[in-house]
C-alpha cells in the first residue's frame, strides 16, 4: 500500500502534470481535474484492485473505474501514466492531433486504462451499472467505481440509472460525486439547484456516505466502508 506521505507527493505531481498538459495546448478543464487529484491518487494507489501491466477492456477479475464527467481527462491520464498504464512522456501529446490522449477519453485509440468513451454527460452511471451487472452474472467479487460531476446530476439519465440500481439491488458499484458546487456555466445552485443531494440519493434507495475529497485517510476509509 502507498503511504499517506507518498500519496501527497504523487497528487502534487499529478497536479503539475495536468497544469502543464492543459497550458501547453491552451485547452482543457483544469478546475475539476485539480480538485479530484487526491481522489484519483487514493483510488489508483490504495483502493482499486487492478493490474496496469495486464489491462483488458473487459476488466475480468479486477475492479473497474469509469469516468463519467469525461472533461476531467487530464487528471485521469496523469494518474494512469504514473501508475504504469502507459509512458509518462505520452502526457506531452495531450489534446494534440493524432494523440491517444484526446480531450475526452475514448476507446478508439486503444489507450490502456480507458474502457468507455465519456464526455457526453449523464451516461457514466448507466454504463457502470451494466459492467457491475455483468460481474455479478460472472460471479466476480470485484467492484465497479465511477466518478460523477455535481452539475452532471442535472441530467435525467443519472436518476433513471440510480432508480434502476436500487430496483435491481446492484450492490457492487460505488458512485462518487465531485460535489464542488461549480459547473461550466456558473454555480450549480444558480444553473439548476440540486436541492438536498444526500436525501435525494437516499430516496432513490442508495446508501450515502460523505467524505473530504482532500483528506486521504477520509477518502480511503469512506471508500472501504462503502464496500461493506
Amino acid at each position: 500500500m502507498t503511504t499517506i506521505a507518498e500519496m501527497h507527493s504523487i497528487a502534487t505531481q499529478v497536479r503539475r502534470d495536468l497544469l502543464r498538459m492543459i497550458h501547453a495546448v491552451q485547452s482543457g478543464h483544469p478546475g475539476g481535474s485539480l480538485g479530484c487529484a487526491d481522489y484519483f491518487t487514493a483510488l489508483y494507489t490504495n483502493i482499486l484492485n487492478h493490474n496496469p501491466e495486464k489491462f483488458t477492456l473487459d476488466g475480468k477479475g479486477e475492479d473497474v473505474f469509469l469516468l463519467s464527467n469525461g472533461h476531467l481527462s487530464a487528471v485521469w491520464y496523469s494518474i494512469l501514466a504514473r501508475t504504469g498504464y502507459f509512458p509518462l512522456a505520452e502526457l506531452a501529446t495531450f489534446r494534440k492531433l493524432n494523440s491517444r490522449l484526446q480531450g475526452h477519453p475514448t476507446t478508439a485509440e486503444d489507450l490502456p486504462g480507458i474502457r468507455v468513451a465519456s464526455g457526453s454527460l449523464g451516461q457514466g452511471l448507466s454504463v457502470a451499472l451494466g459492467i457491475a451487472m455483468s460481474k455479478k452474472l460472472n460471479k466476480e467479487k470485484n467492484t465497479v467505481y465511477t466518478l460523477l460531476g455535481d452539475g452532471e446530476l442535472q441530467e435525467g439519465q443519472i436518476w433513471e440509472a440510480a432508480m434502476f440500481a436500487a430496483a435491481r439491488k446492484i450492490d457492487n458499484i460505488i458512485a462518487t460525486i465531485d460535489y464542488n458546487g461549480k459547473q461550466i456555466d456558473g454555480n450549480v445552485d444558480d444553473v439548476l439547484s440540486l436541492g438536498n443531494l444526500r436525501l435525494k440519493w437516499e430516496s432513490f434507495g442508495w446508501l450515502v456516505l460523505e467524505m473530504d475529497g482532500h483528506d486521504f485517510d477520509d477518502i480511503i476509509g469512506t471508500m472501504r466502508e462503502a464496500k461493506l
